[in-house]
């Protein structure tokens, strides 16, 4: 920018001195603006660029790298995309490993189920056969006891004296 402002005094000097005589004066702002509208075109086109000049190339610049941290940024954002998807991946393997867990628990828990109720069943085979041998068991005891009692009636009956048949 002091290059500019150095380089080209002699531009400058005419315009100060053309702002200092009409642009500050009391005279209306309007008076010999058309004048003076040359000389600070040149200027105003001068200074700026000069301006451009020493900016651009900065301005370039950022703006390259900021094309750069874009395009880094988007190749970013894919790949974190992609672990993101990746995560979640694992993540449902995860959730379907812990089915799989739960279901290996339940079938064992049927498998279970289905052992004590095969056990069960025996069991009440074998109670139900119990008791009918012992129901069996208690009728023969029983008609025994009935016929053992029977016997010993007509065996009393048989010892019992009888009167004799009188003739």
């Amino acid at each position: 920018m002091e290059a500019c402002c150095h380089s080209d005094q002699g531009t400058e000097a005419p315009v100060i001195k053309s702002i200092t005589e009409k642009g500050l004066s009391d005279t209306s702002p309007d008076e010999g603006l058309i004048e003076d509208l040359t000389v600070e075109d040149k200027a105003v086109e001068q200074l700026a660029e000069g301006l451009l000049s020493h900016y651009l190339p900065d301005l370039q610049r950022s703006k390259q790298a900021l094309q750069e941290l874009t395009q880094n940024q988007v190749v970013l954002l894919d790949t974190l995309e992609q672990e993101i998807s990746k995560f979640k991946e694992c993540h449902s393997m995860l959730d379907i490993n812990a089915l799989f867990t739960e279901a290996k628990h339940y079938h064992a828990k049927l498998v279970n189920i289905r052992k004590e109720m095969l056990m069960l069943h025996e069991k009440t085979s074998k109670l139900k056969k119990r008791a009918l041998k012992l129901q069996q068991k208690r009728q023969k005891e029983e008609l025994e006891r009935e016929q053992q009692r029977e016997k010993e009636f007509e065996r009393e009956k048989q010892l019992t004296a009888k009167p004799a048949k009188r003739t």
